[in-house]
């Protein structure tokens, strides 16, 4: 692919995730613009360009795909349209960014691959903890042997029914499985075990159990998992939960080792936990504004020739194969 010399962003969606956490990013990147932003609703795509102060905005994808203003395309709609957006954006000769989870299904993921590897083109997935400080300090740690050998990794994500959970008439699309791909367990599963893939490599060999205890909605509410890593004899187990009480909500990342562990959370603060002979270090941090931004920049200099981006489709779809596998059977 040629470098660009200026990426021209055009936004496929301007929803939520874009008005603080993506949105933003594109304009303030070094070498980055936001061009044009795309919305079903014309009035909406409308408010979002005169609020952000973006030039062009379409009601039509296709006619912000095929701007020849636009030289990269940022797919920031749900899950069930990724697959459909990205290879129409990679058959016009454009880049793509895609929101997480990368698609519906692994096999989505490995089309959307084919198609951007024959069109000479990258893909990007917007796991964007791969760039924030707190999670390059786990790393690091890791990678430093701070904890000795790692022995084994969990992860615990339980939370409460959000507002609304239980009213079929305004059921939000993250637990519409033809729209999110599965629950809640789909959209906020992806990130912790990309990172898990960043930190460790390839989860392989993984297993879950999928069950609805509470019947609040028709996906599944709770999802217990194990599994190993490709590259080493590091094992591991999580436990997700979405219909707990208040009390018992947890979030954690927790890495053991044979002298110590690392724990931080994945949504809920930005702090790294070292544990290591009977003490606490603590390392804090905070949150960038624009939290995608760190990635968003890396995606901008490979597309630019000048570095590279640690998120790409094989590792996007690395995370659908395993959330795929740990699923199982529930959705067949």
């Amino acid at each position: 692919m040629k470098s660009l010399k200026t990426v021209k962003w055009g936004t496929i969606g301007c929803g939520d995730v874009t008005e603080v956490k993506s949105g933003p990013a594109l304009q303030l990147c070094e070498g980055s613009e936001l061009v044009a932003v795309m919305r079903r609703t014309a009035e909406k795509a409308e408010d979002y360009a005169r609020r952000h102060q973006v030039p062009k905005w379409y009601d039509d994808a296709d006619k912000l795909i095929n701007d020849p203003d636009v030289n990269a395309i940022y797919v920031a709609t749900p899950p069930d349209t990724h697959h459909y957006y990205t290879i129409k954006a990679l058959h016009a000769g454009k880049s793509v960014y895609v929101e997480k989870p990368m698609a519906l299904n692994y096999n989505q993921c490995l089309e959307m691959n084919k198609i951007a590897e024959q069109s000479d083109l990258p893909l990007f997935v917007a796991f964007y903890r791969r760039m924030l400080p707190n999670f390059l300090k786990a790393k690091e740690l890791v990678d430093q042997n701070a904890i000795g050998d790692i022995r084994f990794v969990n992860l615990r994500l339980h939370l409460p029914p959000a507002p609304g959970d239980d009213n079929p008439e305004e059921k939000p699309w993250r637990l519409k499985p033809e729209i999110a791909g599965g629950g809640y367990f789909a959209d906020l599963a992806s990130h912790q075990l990309d990172f898990l893939d960043y930190m460790f490599g390839p989860i392989v060999n993984s297993r879950g159990i999928a069950r609805n205890q509470a019947s609040l909605y028709e996906p599944e509410d709770v999802v217990s998992a194990v599994w190993e890593f490709e590259s080493s004899s590091v094992i591991g187990s999580g436990s997700w939960c979405f219909t707990v009480n208040e009390m018992n909500e947890d979030d954690i990342i927790e890495i053991v080792g044979s002298n110590g562990s690392i724990e931080l959370s994945c949504f809920d603060h930005a702090n790294v936990y070292l544990r290591r002979n009977e003490q606490t270090r603590t390392f804090r941090f905070e949150k960038p504004k624009h939290v995608q931004q760190p990635l968003i920049q890396t995606v901008v200099n490979e597309l630019r020739g000048i570095g590279e981006c640690p998120s790409h489709g094989d590792s996007g779809a690395r995370t659908n194969w395993v959330m795929d596998q740990i699923l199982g059977d529930y959705y067949l």
